[in-house]
C-alpha cells in the first residue's frame, strides 16, 4: 500500500508518497505559498484557499507520478503549520484570512488573559499553558475586539490542518495535538478549558470542533476527489496534526531520550512524554501530542531567518556561510547574538528586537559575525534543552531535520552545543513522512510507535558527537544571562 503525507508549512505546501513496507518515498511535490503582504508589522495572515490549491496540485502531481500505483494509495495524512485561526461561517466559507503562527498582534489580547488569570502562573494551573502572542486562543479575542462583525459570524473555528482535512473528507473536527497549541485545551485532561472559551466569549464553545484521539480517522476521501486524483475508493484520511507533532512521527521520536530539534526557519525543540509535562516557568510549552501522549517543545521565531540574513548581508552562497562559520573559533571571540530579528516566544518578546553583544575590534569581521549568529540560534534552543532536562527529560540523541540541519558545520555545532550525539534522517520532509506514518498506522492497524521506529529511520553518515575543547555551558550561561537581562527590560 501506498500512503500520502501533506505538509502545509508557511513558505509551502508539499506531499509525499511512502511505500508502507519499504519506507521508500515513491513521489514528493512542492508549491509555494505567501503571507499577505502590505499589512503591520506584526501581522501575518495567509489564505487558507491558498493553502488547498497547493494541495490539490501536489496531490496531482505526485499522484501523476506514481502512475498505476496511485491505485494502491490507501491513506493520507496531514500536517500543518500550529497554531492558525481559520474562521468559517455557517455555509463553510472562510470569514477573512488565518492568522498565524508567527503573528504577534495579540499582545494586549495575552495581557488581558493574564490579568484576569492570576498572571502566567494562573494560566499554566489552570490549563497547562500560558498564552502567548502566536497561540491562537489571543487571535480569537483579538478578533472579536477589532472585527465584531466577523467575530459575530463566526459558526466553526479550525486550524490549518483541520481545515485541510475537511477539504478533503467534508468533516471538521480536531484532535489532542495540535488542539493543546490554541492554549484553549487543558492538557491534563485533552478538553477544552471552559474559563479561557468563555472570558473570550461564551459562545465560543459552541463552535470549537468536537475533540477526538489522535489515532482515530478524520474520514474517508471524498469520492470527487478520489476520481480526480485516480485513487480507488474508500481512502482513509488519518487525524492528522501540527507540524511539530508530525515532526516527531516522522524523526521517531518515539521512546526515552530521543530529542528533536528543527532547525528552520523558526526553532523547536521537543521529547515524548508519556504524562503531562508542565513548566511552571511558560517557557516549554505543555502540548500535546499526535500519538495520544505529550510533547514538551520549546519554540523561538529566528533560526534559519537569523542565518539566511546574514548570508545576504554578505551574498554568500550557503557553503560560503559555512566556511564563514568555520573560519571563526568557538565563542566568535567573543561576540554573542541574541537573534530576534522577528520578535521572540521565547523569551517571550513578541516586539523584541536581535542584540549583538561583547564587539570589539578584533571579532569584528565577517566570520565572527557569522558563528556569532549561528551560534546565538543554537544557544536559544539549548536553553530548551536545560528546561527539558529540568523537566526529567534526560536525553541521549537530538535528531536534527529542517534546512538549517543539512549544513555539516551546523550539525557539528549542535553536537557540541547540545552535549550530546545528534543525527539526521534519511528523509529530511519529517512533518510530511509523519503524517503519512500515521496514515499507514491508521490503515493496517500497526502501533503507531512501531510503525515510527521502523519508517523514521536515521542517517549514520551524516552523525556527530561532542568533540570537547570549548566550554558551550559558560556560553550558555552567558547567553541567558543576556537573554534575562533583555527580558526583564533591563536595557533596550
Amino acid at each position: 500500500m501506498v500512503f500520502l503525507g501533506i505538509d502545509c508549512g508557511t513558505q509551502s505546501t508539499k506531499t509525499i508518497a511512502l511505500d508502507g513496507e519499504t519506507g521508500a518515498v515513491l513521489a514528493a511535490a512542492s508549491a509555494p505559498t505567501g503571507l499577505i503582504e502590505g499589512l503591520p508589522r506584526g501581522h501575518a495572515e495567509q489564505h487558507p484557499a491558498d493553502w488547498v490549491a497547493a494541495l490539490d496540485r501536489t496531490v496531482a502531481e505526485v499522484a501523476a507520478a506514481l502512475g498505476a500505483r496511485r491505485r494502491e494509495v490507501a491513506g493520507i495524512g496531514v500536517s500543518g503549520q500550529q497554531h492558525g485561526l481559520v474562521v468559517l461561517d455557517r455555509e463553510g466559507a472562510v470569514i477573512r484570512p488565518a492568522k498565524l503562527w508567527c503573528d504577534t498582534s495579540t499582545v494586549e489580547e495575552c495581557e488581558a488573559f493574564r490579568s484576569a488569570f492570576g498572571g502566567a502562573t494562573g494560566l499554566i494551573a489552570l490549563a497547562g499553558n500560558d498564552v502567548l502572542p502566536g497561540f491562537t486562543a489571543p487571535k480569537l479575542l483579538w478578533l472579536k475586539r477589532h472585527e465584531p462583525a466577523n467575530f459575530a459570524r463566526i459558526a466553526h473555528v479550525a486550524l490549518p490542518h483541520d481545515y485541510l482535512n475537511r477539504h478533503l473528507t467534508g468533516t471538521l473536527t480536531m484532535e489532542y495535538g495540535d488542539a493543546s497549541g490554541t492554549a484553549l485545551l487543558d492538557v491534563r485532561r485533552r478538553e477544552w478549558c471552559r474559563p479561557l472559551a468563555d472570558f473570550i466569549d461564551p459562545r465560543l464553545h459552541e463552535v470549537l470542533p468536537p475533540l477526538g484521539s489522535s489515532l482515530r480517522a478524520a474520514g474517508t476521501l471524498r469520492p470527487e476527489l478520489a476520481d480526480r486524483w485516480g485513487f480507488g475508493p474508500g481512502v482513509r484520511v488519518a487525524a492528522g496534526g501540527g507540524d511539530n507533532m508530525m515532526g516527531a512521527l516522522g524523526t521517531g521520536n518515539v521512546k526515552a531520550g530521543r530529542v528533536t530539534a528543527s532547525l528552520g526557519t523558526s526553532g523547536t525543540l521537543y521529547a515524548r512524554a508519556d504524562a503531562p509535562v508542565i513548566d511552571p516557568t511558560g517557557e516549554i510549552a505543555a502540548f500535546c501530542d499526535s500519538a495520544d501522549g505529550w510533547l514538551p517543545l520549546l519554540c523561538t521565531m529566528n533560526v534559519t531567518v537569523a542565518t539566511e540574513a546574514m548570508r545576504t548581508l554578505f551574498g554568500w552562497d550557503h557553503a560560503a556561510l559555512d566556511r564563514a562559520v568555520a573560519s571563526a573559533p568557538p565563542g566568535a571571540g567573543g561576540l554573542l547574538f541574541l537573534p530576534y530579528l522577528q520578535g521572540e516566544r521565547t523569551p517571550n518578546l513578541p516586539l523584541g528586537t536581535g542584540v549583538l553583544h561583547g564587539m570589539t575590534l578584533g571579532n569584528t569581521t565577517p566570520g565572527h559575525l557569522a558563528r556569532a549568529v549561528m551560534e546565538g540560534a543554537t544557544l536559544g534552543l539549548a536553553h530548551g534543552l536545560e528546561r527539558l532536562r529540568a523537566l526529567g527529560i534526560a536525553p541521549t540523541e537530538i535528531r536534527l531535520t529542517g534546512g538549517g540541519s543539512k549544513s555539516a558545520v551546523w550539525r557539528q555545532l549542535c553536537a557540541e552545543v547540545f552535549g550530546v550525539p545528534v543525527v539526521t534522517m534519511e528523509n529530511a520532509e519529517g512533518a510530511a513522512l509523519g503524517a503519512a506514518i500515521q496514515a499507514a498506522s491508521l490503515v493496517t492497524g500497526e502501533a503507531l510507535p512501531t510503525a515510527s521506529e521502523r519508517l523514521a529511520r536515521a542517517n549514520p553518515a551524516e552523525a556527530h558527537v561532542p568533540q570537547g575543547g570549548f566550554d558551550y555551558g559558560a556560553l550558555l550561561t552567558r547567553h541567558t544571562t543576556l537573554m534575562r537581562t533583555l527580558a526583564e527590560g533591563r536595557f533596550l
